[in-house]
C-alpha cells in the first residue's frame, strides 16, 4: 500500500528561508539608518533657513523704523523675540516672525528649543561665535559631521 504524499515544509527548509530573510535585514538597517540620519539632516538644514529668514526679516524692519527698542545693530536681542513679537510703531500692533521656534533635531528633546541653537551677535567673528546683546546667526550646538562630512556646527 503506497504512503500518502505529506504536504510542508520540513524544518531543514524552515531554518534555511529564516537565516537567508535575517542576512536580508541586516543589510537593510544600515540603509534605513542612513536614511534616518539623513531626514534629520534636512530638518536641521530647514530649521537653520527658517530662523535665518525671520532673523533677516527682523532687520528689514528695524530697518523700516518698523521695531522701536531694538538693539544698536537692528538684529533681534533674543530668538523669542521673532515668536512672541516686537511693537509696530504706527498702529501698535505686534509683528511676528516666526509662529514657533524650530529645534535642532540633533539636541537632547528634554531641552527648550531656544536652548538647542548656538547664538552668534553681530560683533562677534565667525571663527569664534559668542552671544553678547543681539543674534546674527544661529548655529547647531550638537557633536559631529553630516553625511557630507562638514561639521554640523558650521551649517
Amino acid at each position: 500500500m503506497p504512503r500518502p504524499m505529506s504536504r510542508g515544509f520540513t524544518l531543514i527548509e524552515l531554518l534555511v528561508v529564516m537565516a537567508v530573510m535575517g542576512l536580508l535585514s541586516l543589510a537593510v538597517y544600515p540603509l534605513a539608518e542612513a536614511n534616518l540620519r539623513r531626514e534629520r539632516e534636512r530638518e536641521l538644514r530647514h530649521a537653520l533657513w527658517e530662523i535665518r529668514d525671520a532673523i533677516d526679516a527682523y532687520k528689514k524692519a528695524v530697518d523700516a523704523g518698523q521695531i522701536r527698542g531694538a538693539p544698536t545693530s537692528g538684529y533681534p536681542p533674543d530668538l523669542q523675540a521673532l515668536v512672541q513679537g516686537s511693537a509696530v510703531s504706527p498702529a501698535g500692533q505686534p509683528l511676528y516672525f516666526l509662529r514657533r521656534l524650530p529645534r535642532d533635531p540633533f539636541a537632547d528633546p528634554a531641552l527648550p528649543a531656544a536652548a538647542t541653537w548656538g547664538l552668534r551677535s553681530f560683533a562677534s567673528p565667525p571663527e569664534a561665535p559668542r552671544y553678547t546683546n543681539d543674534v546674527y546667526d544661529v548655529y547647531s550646538l550638537a557633536p559631529g559631521a553630516g553625511l557630507n562630512g562638514q561639521p554640523l556646527r558650521e551649517w
